[in-house]
């Protein structure tokens, strides 16, 4: 079930607030009680199946957790019982196994309970009932696609959790964030795929692109992807404060970033904190040495990539970003300063370049889009834009249209050129969710909800979310 469809906004969502404030009447366990109800049902409307999947993981790790303070075999019995579910499900198939389906959310799900089992036996949590463990796995708003949220944040909110106190704000506020994230995926994610996907789909057919039709496909896939997953999570932080439940910010304009370490602490910022707390910090982070300090930081962004998925192409998106962020450590250690702008543009120009791998489908497709988009193929331009710029007709090949420069039944080429520029005006220059929210912008707010209720009604279907499919 899809947070931008009609059967989540229009019948599951209503039905799972409601009951969960009437239950409320009857006191927390059983608001408690009917919270984990519903996120299971939410769970089993994918694939049945695979709901006994995650009972037997959450049972299996609530275990673990009670047993740990006995003795650190179970944790590493508990790490491996995790990390070998999630290996067999998500990563046998690079070694050649068939027929193994993903089950949805695993890699998200499997994350919190390693998070979970590490901050007991750090002594950072003590007993954990079983209703709330339950209840922090699988409530639905994180448990498909996150935020990975941290186990000493949310279930002390739900040992507290007070329904109905303060619930006209928390609804309002809720609403709020979850219409905006609405408004990213469906107008502007799924509106910039249709410029994104026909450059990536030429690439994997080994089509030439020209360096237009590549940095077009580039530019709105690298907005797509921004605005589908930090849409998600505006989503997700809406639904549970409407819940009583606060999610930590996941998004922070990490577009806006000025270098690639300040793009880290912006984008996915959960997973981040994750990679840096519970892999490179325990591996020895940057307290022994440079040489360590390189390895430890190449060993977390290959996990993190591989984290993705089962393709060497995340391995690779993951490995350059550990080598931009072992350049910008070298940078810093000489002490050069880089101005702001050409900081911001470097940055902005390297994560765009890390996304090729990432959305190609395969690695000869990731190069031959990379030779696309240094000119490898030739400089062409449509008729139409050569006609408004004669001088520069002269330097190029002009042809009477490029065939994948998006989606021409759907925005004509001036259109779609607005569009996109549109997408970077939004992402670069306007304010973010929380911006917006923290001041009440309920014009953009209001937009956001026209726009998503047009595309709500009138999309034939609805479009599942990039991170889904990890």
């Amino acid at each position: 079930m899809l947070f931008n469809s009609r059967l989540f906004i229009l019948v599951f969502l209503p039905v799972a607030l409601g009951g969960f404030l009437a239950a409320a009447k009857l006191g927390r366990r059983a608001a408690m009680l009917w919270l984990l109800a519903v996120s299971l049902v939410f769970y089993a409307w994918w694939k049945p199946p695979f709901l006994l999947l995650l009972l037997v993981s959450i049972g299996a790790n609530s275990g673990f957790g009670r047993m740990i303070p006995r003795g650190r075999f179970w944790l590493v019995a508990g790490l491996g019982f995790n990390l070998g579910l999630l290996g067999l499900f998500k990563y046998a198939v690079l070694f050649g196994a068939t027929g193994i389906f993903l089950p949805l959310g695993i890699s998200f799900f499997t994350f919190q309970q390693v998070m979970y089992l590490v901050d007991v036996a750090r002594g950072e949590l003590g007993e954990v009932g079983f209703l709330d463990y339950a209840c922090f796995i699988a409530f639905f708003p994180h448990l498909i696609s996150g935020p990975i949220v941290r186990p000493g944040h949310i279930l002390p909110q739900f040992a507290a959790l007070r329904p109905w106190e303060g619930l006209r704000e928390r609804l309002v506020l809720g609403t709020e964030i979850f219409l905006l994230g609405l408004g990213k995926k469906l107008v502007l994610a799924d509106g910039l795929a249709r410029f994104a996907e026909p450059g990536f789909a030429a690439a994997a057919r080994h089509d030439p692109l020209s360096l237009i039709e590549a940095w077009v496909a580039l530019l709105a896939y690298g907005l797509q992807i921004y605005f589908d997953f930090s849409g998600y999570s505006d989503m997700a932080i809406g639904l549970a404060r409407m819940f009583g439940i606060k999610f930590p910010v996941n998004f922070n304009s990490p577009y806006k970033a000025r270098n690639i370490s300040d793009f880290w602490r912006r984008w996915n910022i959960t997973l981040s904190g994750f990679l840096r707390d519970y892999l490179y910090i325990p591996l020895g982070g940057n307290r022994q040495g440079e040489g360590k300090r390189i390895r430890n930081l190449m060993i977390t962004m290959l996990l993190g990539g591989l984290w993705h998925g089962a393709a060497w192409r995340f391995v690779l998106w993951g490995g350059l970003h550990g080598v931009y962020l072992v350049l910008h450590g070298w940078v810093e250690r000489l002490g050069w300063r880089v101005p702001a702008r050409l900081g911001w543009g470097l940055t902005l120009l390297c994560v765009l370049l890390a996304w090729v791998p990432f959305r190609a489908e395969g690695f000869g497709a990731a190069m031959l889009f990379y030779k696309a988009l240094f000119g490898g193929n030739g400089v062409a331009l449509p008729q139409i834009f050569a006609q408004a710029v004669p001088w520069l007709a002269a330097y190029v090949r002009v042809v009477p249209v490029l065939p994948y420069l998006g989606d021409a039944r759907t925005l004509s080429l001036p259109q779609g050129v607005l569009f996109l520029a549109l997408g970077w005006w939004i992402a670069l220059a306007l304010p973010n969710t929380q911006e917006m929210t923290r001041n009440r912008r309920h014009m953009a707010l209001l937009g956001s909800f026209a726009f998503s209720v047009q595309a709500l009604f009138f999309a034939p279907a609805a479009v599942p979310f990039l991170y889904f499919q990890f």
